[in-house]
């Protein structure tokens, strides 16, 4: 059944303007990362991870909460409007699946922007005259960017399935995309859920992790998206018609 219900978000993304989103709000970080490198070229003397920080800087504290934020909006405002929630939740499926299917359907879109971002990122490396792209790092980037993205994922999930207005949710994840920041610069980014997504892309490269280190990062994680996606559960099972 869980499988079905995938399909059936597939098709509502099919023709979505989210896909607006995904294309086009990554390639501004970009673009600008890329000019800020370029001019402060002279200080910035570590090349790709230089290129990578100024990358970052703009993506995960700006636009990708943003984009995660309209994912999540957007996946749960179909049922919101025209109250779809009444029919879906009278069909003969799990109310847990139904808010699972969801939460897998955002940390999808949530994959395919962390590999649109990379993608980004070494074109811009190759057009700043930048050889030898660290292929190693950059996948460990995109990989824990996106274990680290799915706990902002789980929390707005649940927050979009309770707030009816489309644009709330997303001023949310701004919000917490910034709190984010902040919490690194505290030194409380390995346990802060908005920060996770930074933490774990070595955004602006704040931390040199160890293996101990990414054991911790990956069970903090995994930790957040299974209480988030637990209450996510609960509160769709005892939702009124």
């Amino acid at each position: 059944m869980l499988i079905k219900l995938l399909r059936a978000e597939r098709m509502k993304l099919r023709r979505s303007p989210v896909w607006l989103a995904f294309f086009i709000m990554p390639i501004v970080p970009a673009f600008l990362g890329t000019a800020n490198y370029l001019y402060q070229k002279e200080i910035l003397t570590r090349e790709w991870i230089s290129l990578w920080t100024q990358h970052t800087l703009f993506t995960d504290y700006f636009f990708l909460p943003i984009m995660l934020g309209i994912y999540c909006a957007y996946i749960m405002r179909l049922e919101n409007n025209n109250h779809n929630w009444n029919k879906l939740l009278t069909m003969p499926v799990k109310r847990s699946a139904v808010f699972l299917s969801k939460l897998i359907t955002a940390a999808k879109m949530l994959l395919l922007s962390e590999i649109w971002i990379c993608v980004l990122f070494i074109a811009a490396g190759y057009i700043t005259g930048l050889k030898n792209p660290p292929w190693a790092s950059v996948i460990q980037w995109c990989i824990f960017g996106t274990l680290g993205g799915m706990v902002t994922v789980s929390v707005q999930t649940l927050i979009s399935m309770n707030i009816k207005s489309f644009a709330l949710p997303i001023g949310i994840s701004l919000a917490g995309g910034l709190s984010g920041l902040a919490g690194l610069a505290k030194n409380i980014g390995h346990i802060w859920p908005y920060s996770l997504m930074s933490y774990g892309m070595n955004a602006n490269a704040p931390q040199e992790l160890t293996k101990n280190g990414y054991l911790q990062f990956v069970l903090v994680c995994i930790g957040y998206i299974a209480i988030f996606t637990l209450l996510g559960s609960i509160t769709i099972s005892r939702r009124d018609l």
